[in-house]
């Protein structure tokens, strides 16, 4: 009764006017129980996936960017395990929960999970069995350093993985047929990443230094694409050329700033500009010299051979008595006590011989010049007009007069070191700046902007 009281009472529409269908869906039972179930259903189902998402474990990367090969096996091993994985589509990371993820690396680890990276110096420690020959154990060697290098340089930030290569020879004991070893490095980059000139030369180094007799220069660098990254010979042409271009830049900033702070007081801060070209000469010279003395001899050896002979010399008068046999003989005793002191014998024959070897003043000297010397300085200065007061007392533009500008060019020569026997060059002109433009005062900023809003 009091629905059908109220349906009676409800007024009709008046006549002429259409009625509100939001009013009329608004007024009806049906659908305001309908957006109650609504409601309480979504309420629910929100409820449920919160607790769901509060109970899932927390995800986190236990390898990421790893070879297909790797990735499949460790994820044959996780489903072996039973562990719980997702795949991240975009990175190709493999996610297990937070807390087991260095358990679940200690263990892909003992199983030799991921072998993307090489195998280094554990592979040494191997058991090689019985009657192994030693090109053998020279190529496991070999396998196991270029393991190890490889690691070291995937270690680098836009490196994602690398691979190296030695050829190092056989040593012989023959000079004449020893070889020099050579290496080849093939990196692959993140995307989106490039190494710099100085991270090539760091992987050269690095591989150069780690093995015996290797120069950098028989080191290649080569890129996932191809790409040759280090040029050698060209390469470090380049570098030498860049070092001499920003040594010389250096040089000729420096002069520069010595003229313009040496006019700055004179003629005006902001009214004089200079610029220098510098022409440095960067070849090195070496030079060996020896000179030789001949006023200065000096003794090296001396060699004197001396020899001498002695006899009895012929004594009386020449006749028969002196022509008489020889007494008898007497002991040799008795004739070096006695006949030597009654015959007197005298030297018959003398030679003396020397020889002497001289050696001349020698001086070798050695001389490396500077591979950085200044061949030649150009220096263009201009200089603004100079203010002189006016009739009505304001400041008037006046070129500067020949006087000024020759002690001005007297003053730039003198802070350069100025040499005329190098061909040096200083041009100081006089020419009226033009006037700096107005500073326009920033817009006020809106009253939201102000700092004292915040």
């Amino acid at each position: 009764m009091a629905e059908a009281s109220d349906s009676a009472g409800a007024l009709p529409a008046p006549a002429g006017e259409t009625p509100d269908p939001a009013a009329s869906l608004r007024d009806n039972p049906l659908l305001r129980q309908l957006a109650v179930m609504i409601g309480i259903a979504a309420s629910v189902a929100i409820g449920v996936a919160v607790v769901l998402w509060s109970q899932s474990p927390t995800m986190a990367p236990l390898y990421g960017n790893l070879a297909e090969k790797d990735a499949a096996e460790v994820l044959a091993v996780l489903q072996k395990n039973g562990v719980e994985y997702r795949v991240d589509e975009a990175t190709g990371s493999i996610l297990v929960p937070a807390g087991k993820v260095k358990e679940l690396r200690m263990q892909l680890a003992s199983a030799g999970l991921p072998n993307s990276t090489g195998t280094g110096f554990e592979l040494l420690q191997k058991d090689m069995g019985f009657g192994t020959s030693r090109v053998v154990e020279r190529a496991r060697y070999i396998q196991a350093m270029q393991g190890e290098l490889a690691r070291t340089i995937a270690t680098i930030g836009a490196v994602q993985s690398a691979r190296v290569h030695l050829a190092i020879p056989k040593q012989s004991v023959f000079v004449r047929d020893r070889k020099k070893p050579s290496a080849a490095v093939t990196v692959k980059l993140l995307a989106g990443r490039t190494l710099e000139r100085g991270q090539v030369q760091a992987i050269v180094h690095l591989v150069a230094s780690s093995v015996p007799e290797l120069e950098p220069g028989r080191v290649t660098v080569v890129d996932q694409s191809g790409t040759l990254l280090n040029g050698r010979q060209n390469d470090r042409e380049m570098q030498l050329s860049s070092t001499h271009f920003e040594y010389t830049r250096k040089v000729e900033e420096h002069l520069r700033q010595r003229i313009e702070a040496l006019l700055a007081p004179i003629v005006g801060k902001d009214r004089v500009r200079a610029q220098v070209t510098a022409d440095i000469d960067f070849t090195v010279t070496e030079q060996t010299q020896e000179r030789f003395n001949p006023d200065q001899p000096a003794l090296r050896s001396e060699q004197i051979n001396e020899r001498q002979r002695s006899g009895d010399a012929p004594q009386g008068v020449p006749g028969a008595l002196s022509n008489q046999p020889p007494a008898a003989g007497t002991a040799p005793e008795v004739a070096n006590g006695q006949g030597a002191g009654a015959n007197g014998g005298t030297p018959l024959d003398t030679s003396r011989q020397a020889t002497r070897n001289y050696e001349l003043d020698r001086v070798v000297s050695h001389t490396r010049q500077a591979p950085t010397s200044l061949r030649r300085l150009s220096v263009a200065v201009v200089v603004d007009d100079r203010l002189a007061p006016g009739p009505d007392g304001k400041p008037v533009r006046r070129p500067r007069t020949p006087e000024e500008i020759e002690r001005i060019t007297q003053l730039v020569r003198e802070a350069i070191g100025f040499d005329a026997r190098r061909g040096d060059s200083v041009k100081v002109i006089n020419s009226a700046f033009l006037p700096p433009e107005p500073v326009e005062d920033l817009p006020e900023p809106p009253i939201w902007e102000q700092p004292w809003v915040w």
